[in-house]
């Protein structure tokens, strides 16, 4: 999986500035071929290559088609039509990427927080544990 570690570091200081309550409720998970900003179980917005992918509303993800530097995320898959990418020429100042952000921000306020998963998590194979190697699989533990 391709991300601009670049991009990524400013999405991050955004969540930063909001403040360390705010920051407590983001965490970071790869997705779509992205890493991806979930605010209390929500997709919010991510990075994938050098483009910021937004989770908007019908209405929000019409209006931010319209203008330019973006692109739905696949046209022929229409679950995904309030999936948009904005591509990196619309995100070239750091006030733009903030509106940007925003915008998907206003809209995730409105959901509802999802519980964390009860999917059982794969756990290290015991061998490699018992060598002292690490595991290349990372696992994020749930914030309370």
């Amino acid at each position: 999986m391709a991300y601009d570690e670049g991009l990524v570091d400013r999405v991050r200081s955004i969540f930063r500035a909001r403040g360390a309550l705010f920051e407590r409720s983001v965490f970071e998970k790869r997705m779509f071929g992205a890493l991806v900003f979930m605010i209390h179980g929500n997709m919010c917005c991510g990075v994938r290559n050098r483009e910021l992918l937004l989770r908007l509303g019908p209405e929000e993800a019409e209006a931010a088609l319209a203008r330019p530097h973006t692109r739905p995320i696949d046209p022929s898959r229409s679950r995904m039509k309030t999936l948009v990418f904005v591509e990196e020429q619309g995100i070239d100042l750091d006030r733009d990427l903030e509106e940007w952000i925003e915008i998907a921000l206003t809209f995730v306020r409105k959901l509802e927080p999802k519980a964390p998963s009860e999917k059982p998590r794969r756990r290290v194979p015991a061998a490699v544990e018992e060598r002292g190697q690490k595991s290349s699989l990372t696992w994020r533990k749930d914030r309370k």
